[in-house]
């Protein structure tokens, strides 16, 4: 009898193990960089910007103080080149929040647009200061210059001062012919002028031509009746409070009292030079106007 046939079983292929798998840690490997990029590159756009911040809040007051103390023309060039360091400032910042969003070669080229804008920041910083040390520099010699006016004009006043007080002491007293007081008598323009600073008396220049009309002069009424050249003597003619005196052969430089009725103290007429049918001189008039008894 044959045997029976055998049964034949069947044969399994096992696969080999598989390699390891390269991939996966490369991908982490490269989302950790771009993770600590984006890290790195936050920090560095947060310094920028802080720094910048900090820098300008600091420049700007300063500007703004030199601008107030100054008060010149030049401080608009300042004004505007803050406003171009705010607005390249919102630029830098724009440019940070791309930085941020951006990824590969976008984030490269961020980063190179913010590295340009932080040059333009610290250019436009310096012109700024530039600028206001131009501003400084201007003022102090503006200061100097003024400084030294004021000091030669201290000096004038002082010479001024000094030459009125010789003037003063130089000018000639004459006993009027109305009260037993010596009056001080100018004799020219100067001595005039040193009357005037003395401020006891209101004084009224004038000059008197003749003629069939008289002239006004302050409250009263002065007519010249002759001129005497050669001698220098006049006669005139003065009309008060209605009334009318006549003073004859009268020389320069020779009180002419008279009173009115608005005041105690008598007023005076000096007449200090004689020309051909005209007089030049003054009237002194009391400042205290207070009527006279009985008047």
């Amino acid at each position: 009898m044959g045997s029976a046939p055998q049964t034949q079983q069947p044969t399994y292929i096992i696969p080999p193990p598989s390699g390891p798998n390269w991939k996966t840690p490369v991908l982490i490997g490269i989302l950790v960089l771009l993770a600590a990029s984006n890290i790195f590159l936050f920090v560095q756009l947060d310094h920028v910007r802080t720094d910048n911040k900090n820098d300008m809040a600091k420049l700007t007051t300063e500007v703004n103080a030199a601008m107030e103390k100054m008060r010149l023309d030049s401080s608009e060039e300042v004004r505007r080149s803050k406003q171009r360091v705010e607005e390249l400032q919102a630029a830098l910042a724009q440019s940070r929040r791309a930085a941020q969003a951006a990824v590969g070669q976008a984030k490269i080229d961020a980063q190179k647009r913010v590295e340009m804008l932080q040059e333009k920041v610290a250019s436009e910083q310096a012109a700024q200061q530039q600028a206001i040390a131009a501003v400084k520099q201007s003022t102090d010699t503006a200061i100097a210059n003024v400084s030294t006016d004021v000091g030669n004009v201290k000096t004038d006043l002082g010479n001024t001062k000094s030459q009125l007080e010789q003037t003063i002491a130089n000018l000639k007293r004459a006993t009027g012919e109305l009260d037993s007081h010596a009056s001080l008598i100018a004799t020219n323009a100067k001595e005039l002028e040193a009357l005037k600073e003395l401020g006891e008396r209101n004084y009224s220049e004038f000059t008197i031509t003749k003629s069939k009309k008289p002239t006004r002069v302050s409250d009263i009424m002065v007519e010249l009746k002759k001129a005497d050249v050669k001698h220098n003597k006049f006669t005139i003619a003065i009309t008060a409070d209605d009334k009318t005196v006549e003073k004859k052969d009268r020389n320069i430089n020779e009180p002419i009292q008279f009173y009115t009725s608005k005041a105690k103290q008598p007023d005076e007429i000096v007449v200090n030079a004689v020309r051909k049918d005209s007089i030049v001189g003054y009237l002194a008039s009391p400042k205290v106007q207070t009527a006279r008894a009985g008047s």
